[in-house]
């Protein structure tokens, strides 16, 4: 256990002597987020920052890990994805040109051995996947590193929902006994709670896509090395739970883009948290907020573990049922958000200056 802590340690302060050196880096690079009438800051912000975390991560796994083949795979395709986000955020990049390229990242994946093998059946038995676990691979993959992208509005939520999901994986797989994954996630949260020094309100520099990209691959990543290979009933469900955040909100933002006849990567200030700026919360308490509801998901999701099948479904339903019911009546789905009398939001708009 003392080891584990002190990659988590090491990765932490690697990360905290990496960001301003990177701060620098963004500036002289021009990677710089100019405000503007959908964004919620109001300031030029350097938007580099996941390349700190990308670096103090594969710095600490190259140095006390031993390189086995899923995990040159995870750091070789990191490596891809976090060039792609330099270049958008350096340069911008279509859409489908950065889709393209987390296709790419991901099936890269797979000749490393990281890919979905089987399917649990929570009535019992195993669905063996075959050639269809590399699709389902790819679009798992490509969904997270988007999901954790999408929710990238604020400062420190994209991180802080990444560093509560990376320390609940290495409680799950700790678990299950994979210790390896236990060691790979902690050496990412460490690297994560480095970064979160800059940028939590008020930040002093943005994960970017570089960083946003980057956490959600390689959460994703890790969800299949430790997770998704165990034959307990509904294991496969436990990423998902884990990361219900990010996944829930990208999919009322595609319901939201089609019923509104929009393209489905058009922006807009329709996401959960923009929702809960605008019912009066402070930039830093739809944060805390946010961290809170992640808490309980990573709670619910390590329950999954201990719990039998039938209470593993009943909590499953409850859970689905709250997030859905509150995402639902937060309008993120494209109602139009109610206020209550009297609390029009001035206060999240003055927290933004």
């Amino acid at each position: 256990m003392k080891e584990l802590a002190l990659l988590l340690v090491f990765a932490f302060v690697l990360c905290l002597v990496i960001t301003p050196w990177v701060i620098r880096l963004a500036q002289r690079l021009g990677a710089v987020d100019e405000p503007d009438q959908r964004k919620v800051h109001a300031l030029p912000m350097p938007r580099l920052g996941g390349l700190a975390v990308y670096l103090g991560f594969v710095a600490t796994v190259l140095i006390t890990q031993p390189l086995t083949l899923p995990l040159l795979g995870l750091v070789l395709g990191a490596t891809l994805i976090v060039l792609l986000g330099v270049w958008d955020d350096v340069r911008r990049i279509s859409p489908r040109l950065k889709l393209a390229g987390q296709i790419l990242a991901a099936a890269t994946l797979i000749p490393f051995g990281i890919h979905v093998e089987f399917l649990t059946n929570p009535f019992g038995g195993i669905i063996y996947l075959g050639l269809w676990g590399i699709p389902l691979t790819v679009f798992w993959v490509v969904a997270v590193t988007n999901a954790v992208n999408l929710i990238d509005g604020l400062d420190g939520l994209a991180a802080g929902t990444a560093l509560i999901a990376s320390l609940t994986l290495a409680v799950v797989a700790f678990t299950l006994g994979n210790v390896p994954v236990v060691a790979v996630t902690l050496i990412l949260a460490g690297a994560i709670l480095g970064f979160l020094r800059y940028n939590f309100h008020p930040a002093r520099v943005f994960l970017g896509d570089t960083g946003s990209m980057f956490l959600g691959f390689a959460l994703a990543t890790l969800a299949i090395m430790g997770l998704t290979k165990g034959a307990t009933a509904l294991s496969v469900i436990i990423p998902i739970m884990i990361l219900g955040i990010p996944l829930t909100d990208t999919v009322f933002a595609i319901l939201r883009r089609y019923r509104n006849k929009k393209p489905i990567f058009y922006p807009d200030k329709e996401h959960l948290h923009h929702r809960l700026l605008g019912a009066g919360l402070t930039h830093r308490g739809t944060v805390l907020v946010l961290y809170g509801v992640n808490l309980v998901l990573g709670g619910s999701a390590v329950l999954l573990t201990i719990l039998s099948t039938e209470q593993a479904v009943l909590l499953l339903f409850i859970v689905a049922t709250l997030l859905l019911t509150a995402a639902n009546r937060a309008g993120v789905f494209g109602g139009a958000w109610q206020r209550s009398p009297g609390r029009p939001g001035k206060q999240a708009l003055q927290d933004l200056d």
